[in-house]
């Protein structure tokens, strides 16, 4: 009535089938930094490289929300120490002035699409 021979095999194959993707690909997926095309004009972002890498869009959110329902326009930066306007046009695409070669090359390469563009002007062509 138990067959505890063929549930055993049936579920070691099971497990097997589950989880080859995984032990299949062990060393070779491996995600490679896209090279960005670097500001020319400043030397130093709002705040340090890695917080900018990790943090940016939460930080443009944070910004959207400060602007929009508490009318606070200024970002204190304690990376830098200056005051910068809470703006994607004004301070960021202030310096990363190619959309297509910093913003959308690294978006593209992780598979995100940022729904900055649904309210901002995209800046195709446009020179800021």
């Amino acid at each position: 009535m138990y067959d505890k021979g063929k549930i055993l095999t049936g579920l070691a194959v099971f497990v097997v089938f589950m989880t080859y993707p995984f032990w299949n690909n062990i060393g070779r997926a491996a995600y490679v930094k896209p090279e960005l095309e670097k500001p020319r004009m400043a030397k130093e972002c709002v705040e340090n490289v890695e917080y900018m890498r990790a943090e940016h869009m939460a930080m443009l959110n944070e910004w959207r929300d400060e602007v929009v329902r508490n009318g606070m326009h200024e970002y204190h930066s304690s990376f830098t120490h200056q005051t910068y306007a809470k703006s994607l046009t004004k301070t960021c695409l202030k310096c990363h002035e190619n959309k297509d070669k910093f913003c959308d090359k690294c978006h593209t390469s992780v598979a995100v699409s940022p729904y900055c563009w649904d309210c901002h002007v995209d800046p195709k062509g446009v020179k800021q």
